[in-house]
């Protein structure tokens, strides 16, 4: 259902990202971008990039199990930064949550986030 796609033919990816997924499935659910609130305090959690990272992809995760789905259906993640001088320590701390093949991905700098956060995720996955 998950296939990784590979090229030489194109850049290698320079981080915890696949250059592309291909998915053979019939339900694809699109995830909001999750940002680093505790869901109980309805507050941001954590203050460097890799923190808010850790709240923002579980939270992620949260949604995913609602919709009967787990981190490893994830085919695409969008992280918005708002200082991409925490692409190391968020790259760091998103790799953890993928031990082989990770989701397609797109990193860009914006100029704010809801509630202040520095970092939210958008994913697409299947089920």
């Amino acid at each position: 259902m998950r296939e990784i796609i590979k090229t030489a033919k194109a850049p290698a990816a320079v981080g915890p990202y696949s250059q592309a997924v291909k998915v053979s499935c019939g339900t694809v659910v699109f995830v909001s971008m999750m940002i680093p609130l505790n869901p109980e305090t309805k507050e941001v959690v954590g203050r460097t990039g890799g923190e808010q990272c850790k709240q923002a992809m579980d939270n992620l995760a949260q949604v995913l199990r609602a919709a009967g789905a787990d981190l490893s259906k994830i085919v695409k993640t969008t992280i918005f930064l708002v200082d991409l001088d925490d692409f190391g320590a968020v790259n760091e701390m998103y790799a953890t949550y993928f031990d082989t093949d990770p989701p397609a991905r797109a990193t860009v700098e914006v100029s704010r986030l809801p509630l202040g956060a520095k970092v939210g995720i958008e994913a697409v996955a299947f089920l």
